[in-house]
């Protein structure tokens, strides 16, 4: 577990470890809700997903959590397989600007969110960098909102580069940004 010290009575201490996600998916839908925007109908589209991803050979979760065992984070994510329908839809994308290799042998950061009251102290870092660093894959591939965002900062920061942008997932209203980066993912303070 890592902890990631609280800011005030309101952003208390938080620990990073291994969650039942399954058993937790309504507090990680709730948290995602607020962090991303979703309507009542898209949760519950989302749930099901959440649910068969879990089921996938080499799916891990993390969460953060404060000490009264509230949820207020949390990553999932596996190693991809061109046959899953996420890599179906961003392989044409990739194709074209000659990133397809990452693909193959990586590990799919398939969702992080955290709580708006608890952003912008760590935890997003801490919940990739610790599901990543126990990743067999020796890269990392993600999609984000193709917009200028906190989260974009992060990844980059990490060491994702853009692989492919304006990648348009069905139903989603605003296009996708596909990232890339070897593993492990860069610390704090490393060199560019």
């Amino acid at each position: 577990m890592l902890s990631i010290p609280g800011g005030s009575p309101r952003t208390p201490d938080v620990q990073v470890g291994p969650v039942d996600l399954a058993a937790r998916v309504d507090e990680a839908l709730a948290v995602q809700a607020l962090a991303f925007g979703l309507s009542q109908d898209e949760i519950e589209v989302r749930r099901h997903i959440v649910l068969r991803h879990l089921l996938l050979p080499g799916s891990r979760a993390l969460g953060a959590t404060t000490a009264a065992g509230r949820l207020v984070g949390f990553v999932y994510g596996l190693p991809n397989d061109r046959a899953h329908w996420w890599s179906t839809i961003v392989e044409p994308y990739l194709r074209t600007t000659g990133s397809e290799g990452w693909l193959v042998d990586s590990f799919v950061i398939t969702e992080l969110h955290v709580h708006p009251e608890f952003q912008a102290r760590g935890i997003g870092r801490a919940l990739i960098t610790t599901i990543t660093d126990s990743a067999a894959e020796p890269k990392s591939i993600l999609s984000a909102i193709d917009i200028e965002s906190p989260a974009r900062r992060l990844y980059r920061a990490l060491g994702y580069r853009d692989l492919a942008r304006q990648v348009h997932f069905p139903s989603a209203p605003k296009p996708y940004a596909v990232m890339g980066a070897p593993l492990p993912l860069r610390r704090a303070g490393a060199e560019n």
